[in-house]
């Protein structure tokens, strides 16, 4: 069956197949011969279009990834060690362009020893 045979609301500029989604990035996806046709017939099943099926599909595993508290855990890590580096980052430019000139003093050579 391909999407084209599926009767779906035209696309409007503000929304991708009118479901809301904003702007949309295309993403190809590779299933074997079984997968694919079983997707086929629940994408039928359901009146919806089979790239309609895997972008709920994926939204839904997003929803239940979030709410893993490993992940939470996980992001909560990765948002840590950005803030760090951004920390430093941030430092690093204050140190160039934030602090006021030093008075140069002048260098004396160093004393020879056993003098």
């Amino acid at each position: 069956m391909s999407e084209s045979n599926v009767n779906t609301p035209p696309a409007s500029a503000a929304s991708a197949n009118g479901l809301g989604y904003g702007p949309i990035k295309p993403l190809a996806v590779r299933l074997n011969e079984s997968t694919r046709t079983q997707l086929d017939i629940i994408a039928q099943l359901n009146d919806r279009t089979v790239t309609d099926e895997v972008r709920l599909a994926i939204e839904a595993w997003i929803d239940k990834t979030k709410a893993d508290p490993a992940i939470q855990r996980r992001a909560k890590d990765v948002r840590d060690e950005i803030e760090r580096e951004a920390a430093g980052k941030r430092d690093a430019i204050a140190a160039i362009f934030d602090a006021s000139p030093a008075a140069k003093t002048p260098r004396t050579p160093p004393k020879p020893q056993g003098s």
